[in-house]
């Protein structure tokens, strides 16, 4: 028709699927939010009479039980992304500035489809594998720098919290390492040519161009990294040896538990407020992840204006 700007349906239409699809997207977090909240109630106005008939909390109060599970999973989160993030910028860096082509396309389809193995495949390297292997330099550690608490009195199996932190490392290690391959490969060319110009070696042209320009992709894929580490259940379930211990006893099993293994190891039996207790639990771990995306998006949008890309 004529005077009618081409594409305008097409803008129209693709403008009201954007828009409903975000709109859609907050109504069901708004949903997940009220459904826990909801379920959660009776746990947390319950009373310490009716919280004692809940065997799993071994006659603790709400937030005794709670803050083991908090620690435990901060913990084990934190460890793991100490152990995978170096060791995916190194695997990244060296895909996307030193491997030669065909190395790199095929260590970059080998990373994507690591990402792709179920949990519980992890779980079953880790406890049939791992567990053994690192028994011996466990072992080694206690005898030789037990007198630090983080190594103290180890006992085999190596069920503890620093074998489920390897595990979870290497689960996350995947994502992390494509995003931030990806975040590498789009440093402009000019900005590395002008670093090798001006006299720079490769490893000071990756200090000077490629890792300013990445950092705000770096923790992007860290905090990517670090949600999956923080939901993680069944690699988690099958390796740790639970307890319900606040401290920093590394070697030790039976000592900590996360929020996500808990429930599903609890929830096949719980019932009546136990099944709010879990829930409440579950909420617990819902505003950790909320407020560790919210501190990661504030931390990029306040280092934005630094970052090579500018």
């Amino acid at each position: 028709m004529a005077g009618r700007a081409p594409g305008r349906a097409g803008n129209r239409v693709f403008t009201g699927l954007s828009f409903g699809s975000g709109i859609l997207i907050m109504a069901v977090l708004a949903l997940v939010t009220a459904f826990l909240i909801s379920r959660s109630l009776p746990a947390l106005t319950a009373s310490g009479e009716d919280l004692a008939d809940v065997s799993f909390m071994k006659e603790r109060s709400l937030w005794a039980y709670v803050a083991p599970l908090v620690f435990g999973t901060l913990l084990s989160s934190v460890l793991a992304l100490g152990a995978a993030v170096p060791l995916s910028i190194a695997v990244a860096l060296f895909i996307s500035h030193f491997a030669p082509r065909r190395l790199a396309q095929g260590l970059g389809y080998l990373v994507d489809l690591l990402a792709a193995i179920p949990s519980v495949v992890f779980g079953l390297w880790g406890f049939l594998w791992l567990v053994p292997l690192l028994s011996p330099f466990y072992t080694w550690l206690t005898d030789h720098l037990g007198f630090i608490p983080l190594f103290a009195d180890y006992q085999a199996p190596a069920k503890n919290i620093l074998t489920a932190s390897l595990v979870l490392s290497v689960m996350i290690l995947p994502i992390i390492t494509a995003t931030i391959r990806e975040v590498f490969l789009a440093t402009p060319t000019l900005h590395e040519e002008a670093s090798l110009a001006l006299g720079a070696t490769r490893y000071e042209m990756i200090r000077q161009a490629v890792l300013p320009f990445g950092r705000s992709g770096i923790v992007s894929a860290s905090m990517l990294g670090l949600g999956r580490a923080l939901g993680e259940t069944m690699a988690v379930l099958m390796i740790l040896s639970s307890g319900l211990s606040i401290n920093l006893h590394l070697l030790q099993a039976g000592q900590h538990q996360t929020i996500a293994a808990n429930i599903a190891g609890q929830f096949r039996e719980a019932y009546g407020l136990s099944v709010n207790v879990l829930i409440a639990t579950g909420l617990v771990l819902f505003l950790i992840t909320f407020a560790v995306n919210s501190a990661a998006r504030w931390f990029i949008a306040r280092r934005s204006e630094f970052s090579g890309a500018n």
